[in-house]
């Protein structure tokens, strides 16, 4: 689990398309991820977007480290969110890496 300075430090690093190739967007139903690398070429993430096959307005994506660590995921169109305090969130909502939680909490803006 990271730290919360770590995260911040991860999501606030400049980054870029590691391939770049033209990016087809996903059909209903279909998942794509795609390889995302910090400006100084250290650090590796993944984009994954997410449509939904019903309602073609849903869509998540999300910035993963290490491929496990999901660092921010934004929920379109979805399903209210739970937080661990109780508090639901209509879509859409915003998921920020909290240590402890990871992204178990969403914030409305």
């Amino acid at each position: 689990m990271l730290t919360q300075a770590e995260a911040d430090a991860l999501i606030g690093m400049p980054k870029r398309f590691a391939d770049r190739a033209p990016i087809d967007f996903p059909g209903p139903g279909e998942k794509v991820s795609f390889d995302i690398i910090s400006t100084d070429m250290r650090v590796r993430f993944l984009t994954d977007v997410n449509r939904g096959r019903i309602r073609l307005t849903q869509c998540t994506y999300q910035e993963r480290y290490r491929s496990v660590e999901i660092l921010l995921r934004l929920d379109l169109d979805g399903p209210p969110h739970e937080n661990p305090d109780g508090n639901i969130l209509p879509c859409p909502h915003l998921h920020v890496y909290r240590e402890g939680y990871g992204d178990r909490w969403g914030h409305r803006h």
